[in-house]
């Protein structure tokens, strides 16, 4: 390679990285870069480097940082790279800036100058880099300084300037839509481009805004459409085709726009059905990509209002997937059958054998995939074959977050679908037992009510035998090692509530199994506190029912253990147990009854029967009970009634943003308060408005304001540091509520009438790959169980399984559903518009008013102004001017409510405007020099940049 090395670069260079590339360990490698960091800093700090050598520099930095060391101390030379003349230098600092720093970094300020004049400049290399760094550093508060100029470049002849361009506004608005909402109509204008790759670039922002809102580009349905057709006809250029498909990712990204624009619009939807047919049939299933773009065509038909042949051809591109060797093409099928079964069941039927086929596939992906495709098609006749096969899946799985997936799923569709009682609380127990601590607890709770609750009829036989079979699988469940400790609580509660009622199971018998499972758990305390009442429970049915039990050993050992237990509720339980022992049988009966599980105990959170002690203790001299609100209303309180600051305990946080002025001392005679230029009076509406008193506390915080009879206003003052604050009290933004129709559900006519002789045709395809391969009779009966018996009864069939209150959420129901058209008119925001900002440079509509020069009133500040205030002049109404001199005071000066000085107009989002004007400019009392702070201004305003910004140490001077 020459001592010189490679693309110019010297033999050191080389040499670092070839030493890199060979080092044996981490710290080798560490030690390599700290000697080049080393290096770098001596050689950087010397005087008159060569450019060229500099350049070198700069790469070697950026290959440590790369490394994950830090070379900070070189950042400010890649910024004064960017200054440079050459071409390659210069992109070579934008490239280093744009790797170096983020938006927020201090050194951003530097190059925004930079930018500006790379921009204006005639070689378009010049331009695309600046705009390359521009959507990689410009951040929310720089972005009014370059955005004139990027909206201009959008008719710029280079075709790569203008890519570039409509890029940089779709970072724009992904950082902060309010800074380009005026320009959405320049993104319509670039889809017309006559350059594909603007077109293209131009479809990203569309997107973006299609699914915030559809409803406003419903009129764009055509063009999309127009373009899709012209690029599925090849007419774009052949550097746009991959692997000889035209231009795919447009495709794609097209197909995804139809999809959103056509959901629930049958009118928009219609437009659609003849380019994605004609994408079907030219559709090539030899490549990747042209799988790609069949998968996305099957996605937006499934998204769009159906149609016949639509779903036919999106069937078919289905069933191709489906009989692929491989698995990567399985996937994509299973997931299209997903998408389709939503619209038609019957799609599914066509490819049983293809669906367990999947299921069986050793490729873990495919198979999960499998089950919801699954999930997505249960009803009540093939519930238990589905449910069953997810439980063996949770079984054999160990990744805990797809086993509570699983689980979660089981759950629920056991939970809608179950055919009987006693199968759901089997399917329960093997969920608990392999997934119980995985489990939501709202699960445990909804298996006891419905134990308690039964079949919600007349029939106490069913019920019984219902609680019976229970009983008898838990204790045999108890047998098993390593139960979860949610499981374990369902076993106690159902033992001790009807461990005993059948009476197949003596009482010490289940009292000795509870002792076993609270000694197997001594670490945890709720299952402990669950055994100790399900023993209290049967301790308490059988002496109400006049029989005697006896005490087993192991029993007087928990209680005893419980008794000294450092729980608080376990030795409560435990003393409960002990004193309900000693009761009679009518005390028993009364204090917990058989069977009350389900009884509604009623409330009373005011404890009404406390009224007459309080009222007692209140005459003795007690002290009123004050809630914890109160409390700390009444502590501010106190804080603002302290004449001595010091008086506040320094350990404590204090909240509040401003003391109150401490109140006059009283005098014989009243004393005029003269009110200041800084405060303005506040009525007693405004006041009540703005800042509400805690409840129920002494009115101090008014008598104080009553005497002093001014108040800040706080609100709207522009803040020094930080983003700026609006006002608060402008009139409030009144929006139309928009009237969204529900989606209707009709039934498609024509939908899964295809022929016979179709039907078979595509049977037959599928079994040509499986010649002379009989299909085994146990795969049959899965088949046949998966997808019941006939494609006709997709109806679901009355359950006897009770429906449990607060279940899972609902499985769509196997009907052929489709969306009706949602119709929505746009809203209408008023919305309060921004202070005016010096550097807004968008487009300007045309006003019947004549804009107005800024600095001109900001010149205008010096002089004294009139002061304009209503009779009462207890609120100042009207909208005001800006104070641009708030910008660089140090305290706040006026309020800014309700100001709109922003001349911009957009066609798609309006500003409304308040048409009065009114203008009260306070007199200034503090702050730095008027006229000094007009010459910092100007001095910003050649800078091109937003004094107050996130960074205040940089131009400090700029705040006087």
């Amino acid at each position: 390679m020459g001592s010189q090395g490679g693309w110019g670069q010297s033999k050191e260079f080389l040499d670092l990285v070839k030493s890199i590339g060979e080092a044996r360990s981490k710290a080798e490698e560490d030690r390599i870069v700290l000697s080049e960091i080393e290096t770098l800093k001596r050689r950087i700090a010397e005087p008159d480097v060569p450019r060229r050598r500099m350049k070198e520099y700069i790469i070697r930095l950026v290959y440590v940082e790369m490394l994950g060391h830090d070379a900070s101390f070189g950042y400010i030379h890649a910024v004064k790279m960017t200054h440079d003349d050459s071409l390659s230098l210069k992109r070579t600092g934008y490239l280093a800036v744009t790797l170096f720093l983020n938006e927020d970094h201090d050194l951003i300020i530097l190059i925004v100058n930079t930018i500006q004049k790379d921009l204006r400049s005639d070689n378009y290399l010049v331009v695309c880099a600046a705009l390359t760094a521009v959507c990689r550093l410009i951040n929310e508060e720089t972005i009014p300084a370059v955005l004139p100029q990027i909206v201009e470049l959008l008719g710029h002849p280079k075709e790569a300037i203008r890519k570039k361009a409509v890029m940089a506004l779709h970072r724009f608005y992904q950082r902060a839509p309010g800074s380009v909402s005026h320009l959405i109509s320049n993104f319509r204008k670039r889809l017309c481009d006559n350059d594909p790759g603007v077109m293209g670039a131009t479809l990203c922002p569309l997107f973006d805004l299609i699914t915030a809102d559809p409803s406003s580009y419903k009129d764009l349905v055509m063009s999309f459409v127009s373009i899709l057709k012209q690029v599925a006809e090849k007419r774009l250029p052949k550097s746009y085709d991959y692997h000889q498909m035209p231009a795919p990712f447009i495709q794609i990204k097209l197909l995804k726009i139809l999809a959103l624009l056509g959901s629930g619009d049958k009118q928009a939807s219609e437009q659609m059905y003849t380019i994605l047919s004609d994408i079907f049939r030219k559709g090539e299933s030899t490549s990747n990509i042209g799988n790609s773009i069949l998968y996305q065509c099957i996605c937006c038909v499934s998204s769009i209002y159906p149609n016949t042949k639509s779903l036919e051809a999106a069937a078919d591109a289905t069933s191709k997937f489906l009989k692929s060797d491989n698995h990567n093409l399985r996937y994509m099928g299973i997931d299209a059958l997903g998408r389709l079964i939503k619209i038609n069941p019957e799609i599914a039927e066509e490819h049983q054998l293809a669906v367990i086929d999947c299921l069986e596939d050793p490729d873990d992906t495919l198979k999960r995939k499998t089950f919801e495709l699954l999930y997505k098609m249960t009803k009540s006749t093939n519930v238990e074959v589905i449910v069953d096969r997810m439980i063996d899946y949770m079984i054999n799985i160990n990744d805990h977050h797809y086993k509570t997936e699983i689980a979660s799923r089981c759950v629920e569709l056991a939970e809608q679908y179950a055919p009987s009682n006693h199968w759901f609380i089997q399917t329960m127990n093997k969920v608990f037992e392999h997934a119980g601590d995985l489990v939501n607890v709202r699960v445990a709770h909804n298996l006891m009510r419905l134990i308690a609750e039964g079949f919600g009829e007349d029939d106490e036989g069913a019920d019984s035998q219902l609680r019976s079979s229970a009983v008898e699988s838990y204790l045999r469940i108890l047998g098993e090692p390593k139960l979860p400790s949610v499981f374990l609580q369902v076993i106690c509660w159902v033992l001790g509530e009807y461990g005993t009622m059948d009476g197949k199971c003596s009482a010490s018998y289940i009292i000795g199994k509870l002792c076993d499972v609270a000694e197997a758990h001594a670490n945890d305390d709720t299952v402990k506190a669950y055994a100790t009442t399900a023993i209290m429970k049967i301790f308490a049915y059988e002496i109400a029912a006049g029989r005697k039990v006896e005490m087993l050993p192991e029993c007087q050992a928990l209680i005893d253990e419980l008794s000294a237990s450092h729980s608080t509720d376990l030795q409560q339980r435990a003393y409960e147990l002990q004193a309900l022992m000693g009761l009679d049988v009518h005390a028993v009966e009364s204090v917990m009854p058989l069977d009350a599980s389900c009884e509604d105990i009623e409330v009373d959170r005011s404890l009404p029967f406390l009224s007459s002690f309080v009222q007692q203790s209140l005459e003795k001299g007690a002290r009123p009970y004050i809630s914890e609100s109160e409390q700390s209303g009444m502590s501010h309180v106190n804080i603002f009634r302290s004449q001595d600051p010091h008086e506040v305990s320094g350990h404590t946080l204090r909240f509040e943003a401003y003391q109150l002025p401490k109140p006059s001392p009283p005098a014989s005679a009243p004393i005029a308060f003269a009110p200041p230029t800084d405060l303005v009076p506040v009525s007693d509406a405004t006041y009540a408005r703005d800042i509400q008193p805690p409840p129920k506390v002494p009115s101090s915080l008014d008598a104080l304001s009553a005497d002093v009879g001014v108040r800040l206003r706080l609100e709207g003052v522009q803040k020094k540091w930080g983003k700026p604050t609006y006002s608060s009290s402008a009139a409030p933004s009144t929006s139309s509520t928009s009237q969204k129709t529900v989606n209707g559900a009709t039934h498609l006519d024509g939908v899964g009438s295809m022929s016979a002789q179709a039907r078979d045709t595509r049977d037959n395809l599928y079994d040509s790959r499986r010649q002379q391969v009989e299909v085994s009779a146990e795969k049959q009966k899965l088949a046949a169980s998966l997808f019941g018996a006939s494609s006709s009864k997709n109806e679901k069939k009355p359950s006897s399984h009770k429906t449990i209150k607060g279940s899972a959420g609902n499985v769509e129901k196997p009907t052929i559903m489709v969306k009706a058209v949602t119709s929505s008119e746009p809203t209408e925001k008023t919305s309060v518009p921004p202070p005016p900002d010096l550097l807004d440079l968008g487009e300007p509509a045309p006003e019947t008013k004549p804009s107005v020069d800024p600095f001109q009133q900001l010149e205008g500040l010096l002089g004294p102004a009139p002061v304009q205030s209503t009779p009462d002049s207890s609120v100042v109404a009207g909208p005001r001017e800006p104070d641009l001199m708030a910008l660089y005071s140090d305290i706040p000066m006026t309020n800014l409510s309700g100001t709109s000085t922003n001349p911009t107009v957009t066609d798609l989002y309006a500003v409304s405007k308040n048409p009065q004007g009114a203008t009260n400019v306070s007199t200034l009392k503090k702050g730095p020099n008027p006229q000094d702070s007009l010459e910092k201004d100007a001095l910003a305003r050649q800078v091109g940049v937003t004094p107050s910004g996130k960074n205040p140490n940089l131009f400090r001077d700029l705040f006087g």
